[in-house]
């Protein structure tokens, strides 16, 4: 498994290399040893305490959701189907504060995504279906929760395809400038 690093801080891409033959494919889909290698911090694996998936159809936007407080570091996969994953930097203090980076993430390359606190995230579903796998180091608390509206125009978010459906709570997010008064 390879490590590439992003232009947001702390950001990194774990891209598993699969072995392939005329039975299909298999590949390693989280080695420990590695992501705590990639982190610089012995046991960082060990602290993820929830897995959660999500399955979504074309032009479905889940998005843009962040965590107040601590925050929370995911690593996220997409196991079937492919999206365009997005994240923005809100750590004030991090050298990439305000800045977006958009990521394919799909069932081809296996590419997971590891999210630090102090990001919001979203992801638009290019395929017909697609499953979104999250491996997360803090338990859901519903008053942290933050978000800005998938179409804000201070994010100006290109998202790739026609958006087909959105949540109620995504539709009544806030703005990019209501956040910046919360973090």
């Amino acid at each position: 498994m390879r490590v590439e690093t992003s232009e947001l801080a702390d950001v990194l891409v774990f891209v598993p290399e699969p072995f392939q033959d005329a039975r299909g494919f298999f590949t390693r889909t989280f080695d420990a040893d590695i992501f705590d290698a990639a982190v610089g911090r012995t046991g960082a694996a060990a602290s993820f305490l929830q897995d959660s998936q999500s399955r979504s159809v074309q032009g479905v936007v889940r998005g843009m959701h962040g965590r107040s407080g601590r925050g929370e570091a995911k690593l996220v996969r997409c196991a079937q189907g492919a999206v365009h994953d997005v994240l923005v930097d809100i750590r004030r203090d991090s050298p990439t504060f305000g800045v977006q980076q958009a990521f394919l993430l799909d069932d081809t390359e296996f590419r997971h995504l590891y999210v630090p606190p102090g990001f919001l995230h979203g992801f638009q579903a290019l395929t017909p279906t697609a499953d979104v796998c999250y491996r997360i180091d803090r338990p859901h608390d519903p008053a942290e929760d933050l978000g800005v509206a998938y179409a804000d125009p201070d994010l100006e978010i290109a998202w790739p395809q026609a958006v087909t459906v959105v949540s109620p709570r995504d539709a009544a997010a806030g703005s990019w400038a209501e956040l910046l008064e919360k973090v």
